[in-house]
């Protein structure tokens, strides 16, 4: 399934205080205004079950429990939104989702990498994004900018070493990844010049 999907499936990862979502949300909409069909989505979120799901992650879970939550999420948004978007055609640029599970559940958390991809890859039925932008921002900076956010689900109120643990996995998955299926981004840029450049790296990859 995933190969035949997923050529306009992109997704923005970092850590906390990438900035991520604010340029997820810019280039959805630079890319609406040139007249593409484009769903912005969440993760974990994006549909009734999911956004359950993320109170659910507010609380103290067992590594495993956290894992399996973001599977639930993860597999309810791939059936509800993403594969139906992906099949009419549809850009889908969504806010996390697999490379984050592996940074924060397997890196940081120390869960095993084997175990969590292969429940990853059912949970989406093999659905990977064709596009990886990754926003990188040193984890004392990006905590520092979250400072006072009540919103973050758990993992995003770790220690800074864990947020280093996340930092690392990020840049192994890239370095590890097919040439050109991820872009990393210098997220201590300016807000303005991060969505200038992450837009540029999707419109060159969609074409």
């Amino acid at each position: 399934m995933g190969a035949e999907l997923n050529r306009q499936f992109v997704v923005f990862e970092g850590g906390e205080g990438s900035g991520k979502s604010t340029a997820a949300a810019a280039v959805a909409e630079r890319l609406r205004a040139s007249g593409r069909d484009v769903v912005l989505t969440r993760e974990p979120g994006g549909t009734r079950a999911g956004e359950l799901v993320r109170g659910l992650l507010h609380e103290n879970l067992a590594p495993w429990a956290e894992a399996f939550a973001f599977l639930v999420a993860r597999a309810q948004i791939v059936a509800e939104v993403i594969q139906p978007a992906l099949e009419r055609g549809a850009v889908v640029i969504c806010d996390r989702y697999e490379a984050s599970f592996f940074a924060y559940q397997g890196f940081a958390r120390g869960l095993d990498l084997g175990s969590l991809q292969g429940a990853n890859a059912v949970a989406t039925g093999g659905l990977s994004p064709a596009l990886t932008v990754w926003l990188d921002v040193d984890p004392a900076v990006g905590l520092t900018r979250k400072h006072g956010e009540d919103e973050a689900i758990r993992t995003g109120l770790e220690a800074v070493d864990f947020h280093r643990r996340v930092r690392a996995g990020y840049g192994a998955q890239m370095a590890s990844a097919t040439a050109g299926s991820w872009v990393r981004i210098d997220a201590t840029l300016s807000p303005g010049e991060v969505a200038d450049a992450t837009y540029q790296a999707v419109i060159s990859f969609l074409g």
